[in-house]
């Protein structure tokens, strides 16, 4: 279980750290679209409620609240700045940490249920990965088309936490 949680560290925390970087490089001139802040705040939100072992009481730090769960697709109430959502998504690195550090026999067989999702812990980091790389192959497109720039890639992360 030691090696697993290794690896998964440091993969996970390689996308992580993508995010980040694609967050850092955008220019506070594309910061403020649409298609892109949002994307970055989605990506954070559900990085933290993905990685929550009772989502049932799950709710985010200020000044985010729980939008992201409104069926109805409810916009936040303003555009979050890049050092809100950095901040965010550093909350969210430890959280992430913690988790994959907390696994064992017990642990990963704990299911994480929604009305869509029925999964072991260990698969739900998986998914809650492959969803954060997903965005930020996104946040690199958009980045590429619009500002002729992107964020780098990471093999496997350097952080403990």
């Amino acid at each position: 279980m030691d090696e697993l949680k290794k690896i998964l560290w440091r993969q996970f925390g390689a996308v992580i750290d993508m995010l980040e970087s694609s967050i850092l490089v955008c220019p506070e001139s594309f910061w403020n679209k649409k298609d892109f802040w949002y994307s970055v705040y989605h990506t954070i939100f559900w990085l933290d409620y993905y990685s929550s072992v009772d989502i049932a009481n799950f709710s985010p730090p200020k000044p985010f609240s729980l939008s992201e769960l409104d069926p109805k697709g409810i916009l936040p109430e303003r555009i979050y700045l890049k050092e809100e959502l950095l901040e965010y998504l550093e909350h969210s690195r430890k959280k992430v940490f913690f988790l994959i550090e907390g696994l064992n026999e017990e642990t990963s067989k704990e299911r994480f249920i929604t009305k869509k999702k029925n999964y072991n812990r260990i698969e739900m980091i998986l998914y809650n990965m492959r969803h954060v790389q997903h965005h930020v192959g996104q946040l690199n497109l958009l980045l590429r088309q619009n500002v002729d720039t992107a964020g780098k890639w990471v093999s496997q992360t350097d952080k403990e936490h």
